[in-house]
Parts: structure tokens; sequence; C-alpha cells
């Protein structure tokens, strides 16, 4: 009985999920203005098979896997290095790390406008020192959208790894240590394996991100390196291709789906093994 009125706690909540998000994320994906389902699966097919989407398609793949990659790679040792810490500082310097997240990513990005421009702080380095005639262009790179990518989505990784870290008690370090693992095999073999599930969780918290992101590739890559992100903005806002804009939302949609449930049968088959 105390189950069931328990139960009913959840009826507004779902109401509010299937209205709110649900339903309307169907309506777009599927039945936009003035275009029919099969006009969506139509474009669909035909984008599956254009080289120029594909490219874009590629490229936001690859990309969103680099960025994951990196903050992983990154973020990680900080977050354990913040977790094991004893000094009454540890706290502050979580904080600190994880503070990008409370600033707006257009401001984040302007930043590397100026560091990447032809002007910018690179450039002038460069030109100064005499390695260069002229300045690089990096802006409207890949390169330029997988370091404002990694800067945007890092402090994500931080404090996702964090909380995976100290989930793992400190004691398995001090007594792998005391069995002769140096800190780097202790961290390989024992923290790494207990951290697996939030690693996973920080990994496709990351990659949702990248390929779903469109302020950072837009205003980095512009309209030289478009990603699926972008590329829904021109159809949906410019060439008002209604078809195209909810088969790309559509694309979007199975990769993030199809990440999660990868990373769901890693950490159970992490979890049994």
């Amino acid at each position: 009985m105390r189950t069931g009125r328990q139960g009913l706690l959840l009826v507004p909540g779902l109401v509010v999920l299937l209205a709110g998000f649900l339903v309307p994320s169907v309506l777009m994906l599927l039945a936009p203005p003035d275009v029919t389902t099969a006009e969506v699966f139509a474009r669909l097919g035909r984008m599956l098979t254009d080289p120029y989407d594909l490219r874009i398609i590629g490229r936001t793949i690859g990309l969103g896997l680099i960025v994951t990659v990196l903050c992983i790679v990154l973020g990680f040792p900080l977050a354990y290095l913040l977790a094991r810490s004893t000094s009454r500082w540890a706290g502050l310097l979580l904080a600190l790390a994880i503070f990008p997240l409370l600033l707006s990513n257009v401001v984040r990005t302007f930043g590397w406008l100026v560091i990447l421009g032809s002007n910018g702080v690179i450039g002038q380095l460069l030109t100064g020192l005499g390695l260069v005639e002229t300045a690089p262009q990096l802006l409207y790179t890949e390169l330029a959208i997988v370091l404002g990518l990694t800067q945007l989505f890092l402090p994500l990784a931080v404090i996702s790894s964090y909380s995976a870290v100290a989930q793992v008690p400190a004691g398995l370090d001090d007594a792998a240590r005391g069995l002769g693992a140096g800190r780097t095999r202790t961290l390989w073999d024992v923290v790494i394996p207990l951290s697996g599930p939030g690693l996973i969780v920080a990994a496709t918290l990351v990659f949702a991100g990248s390929v779903t992101a469109y302020t950072t590739p837009y205003l980095l890559g512009g309209s030289r390196q478009r990603m699926l992100s972008t590329q829904l903005f021109s159809y949906s806002s410019v060439t008002l291709d209604w078809a195209a804009a909810s088969a790309t939302a559509l694309i979007m949609t199975v990769l993030v789906f199809a990440v999660s449930g990868l990373a769901t049968l890693a950490g159970r088959k992490g979890a049994t093994s």
C-alpha cells in the first residue's frame, strides 16, 4: 500500500516529462511544420548517402570522440588528486576547477576568439619570435573546435570523475602500496577499475554535449567546419528546410542514445567481470 502511494508521487513528474519534453521532441523529429513523416525519412535516407552530409556526420562523431578522450585524460588525474588531497585548500581547488560551469558558453568561447584570431595572442607570439611571417589561420579549423569544446566540458569531466574517485576508499590505495604496488599501478589496477562506472558516465556526458553543442562550433568553426548542430541551425533558421532539420535532429538523437546504450552495456559488463 505504501509502495503504491509512493508511486503516485512520480505521476506529476512523469506528466511534465511527457507533456514538456517527450511529446514535443517526437513531434519535432517526426512531424515538423508542413512536412510529413515520410518526407523526413526520405530526407534522412538522402543524407545518409550524400558525401557532404556524411562528412559532417563523420566530423561530428570524430571531434566528439577526440574531445571525450581529452576531457577524460586531462580531467581524471586532476579529479584523483583533488579527491585524495588532505589539504584544507582541496575544496577551494575543486570549486575553481568547476567554476567555468557557472560562466556562459559564449563568454568562454569568445576567449578563444581572442587567442586564436589572426591578431590574437598565439599569432602575435609566433610572428614576434620570427617563427612565421604571417600569423597562421587557427580559427575556423577543427583544432579550434576541439580546443573550445575541451575547455567547455572539462569541468564536467572533472566533477563526474571526482564523484567516482571519492567513492573509492582511500584505504585501498594504502593497501595496494603496502603490497608493493607503485602509484601508477595502484591508479591503473585499483582506482580506475573501481571508478569505471563514473568514468563511463563522464565520457557519455562529454560526448553527448560535444555532438549537440552549437555555440562553440558555430563561433570557432564557422561555415568552413560544419557540425550537425550548426547544420541543424542552418536548416531550421536560414533555409527553412524542415525535413532536413528533422532528419539532422534525428541523427543527433540516435547518436546520443546509441552512445548512452553502449556506455550502459559497458558499465554492466565491467560490474559483472
